[in-house]
């Protein structure tokens, strides 16, 4: 029993590091053109990443928790590996300010881990080729959805004086941040409850089918927020201007793209990285107005940090994983 809280609390751990990296996507772009300070602004992400539970399912915790890995292979030695892989590829990365993806690193610890105890049978390649294919489709949604609103509302503002337009979106921009954060909530939380609810149910402490109790769900919701609140300031900078530099519309453009692109694959039950999202949704914003506008040496190192966090957290989690055999 002591063994399962300790697991637990890395969970938790882990949910509350994936906020504090992530804060950046929710409030990168409310930072970047000074409607909020970098302070308020996290208070504000924090507050809508804890309710996120009251608006969406939990489909993609249904998804972590027994569509990536069979629930007949977790077992302790797969859950720490998965946990330490990712938790120490979030710490490589926040140090050296990439904003690369929690949920990937996560997943990739899960797979290392869990083909390590169950060979190549115990990966679920349905839930992880949907996973996968949103790696791709996430952040090249964000994207698109991004740059045909930069047109759309410079078309309709077109007559709107360049200080009018300032001061509206100044004022929606609370709303898209809003929105984002809530996305970001409901997705990445999910994460660490299918995390913990596999780990429940390996040790036949839920009663009945797979399920995800709501004590969990208050402690990935709030976990999460108040790793937001404390915040990452160097991911934030990365973000927030490190790519291009925002209007308040762009803002709005971009955090409303990230929210639908959030709100669609959450409902779909498909973990996807917010990071991405969002990155994808800036860039859509930057190329927008000119393609030179976005700093693409910066998202090139983005770019590079996705492609190898999956296999750099499986192999970490595998590793870990493989040790802990010989620990018990």
């Amino acid at each position: 029993m002591i063994l399962l809280f300790t697991l637990i609390a890395i969970a938790l751990a882990f949910d509350f590091m994936n906020g504090r990296n992530d804060a950046a996507n929710s409030i990168a772009t409310i930072v970047s053109t000074r409607v909020l300070s970098p302070r308020a602004a996290v208070a504000w992400a924090a507050f809508f990443n804890f309710i996120a539970f009251l608006v969406f399912g939990v489909g993609v915790a249904g998804t972590i928790g027994k569509g990536i890995i069979s629930p007949d292979v977790i077992t302790d030695h797969v859950i720490l590996g998965a946990l330490v892989g990712a938790i120490s590829w979030q710490v490589i990365t926040g140090y050296l300010g990439l904003p690369s993806s929690s949920s990937h690193a996560l997943i990739g610890g899960l797979v290392g881990a869990g083909v390590t105890q169950g060979g190549p049978g115990a990966i679920v390649w349905s839930g992880l080729g949907k996973t996968m294919g949103a790696i791709v489709l996430s952040p090249l949604t964000g994207m698109a959805i991004a740059l045909l609103l930069v047109v759309l509302v410079s078309w309709a503002f077109i007559r709107v004086a360049p200080s009018r337009a300032d001061s509206i979106f100044r004022k929606v921009q609370f709303i898209s941040a809003s929105a984002y954060a809530l996305g970001h909530g409901g997705n990445d939380a999910q994460k660490t409850m299918g995390i913990i609810t596999a780990l429940l149910y390996a040790h036949g402490e839920l009663s009945g089918d797979f399920h995800v109790p709501f004590w969990v769900i208050i402690s990935c919701n709030g976990a999460m927020a108040m790793g937001t609140l404390l915040g990452g300031w160097r991911i934030i900078r990365t973000m927030g201007s490190g790519i291009t530099r925002l209007s308040p519309m762009q803002g709005v453009c971009a955090e409303t793209a990230g929210s639908i692109t959030l709100f669609m694959a959450t409902g779909l039950g498909i973990p996807v990285s917010t990071t991405q999202t969002i990155t994808g949704a800036i860039v859509g914003v930057g190329a927008a107005r000119r393609a030179s506008a976005v700093r693409w040496n910066v998202a090139r190192e983005i770019v590079i940090a996705w492609i190898v966090t999956m296999p750099a957290a499986a192999l970490m989690g595998a590793v870990v994983s493989k040790i802990s055999d010989f620990i018990w």
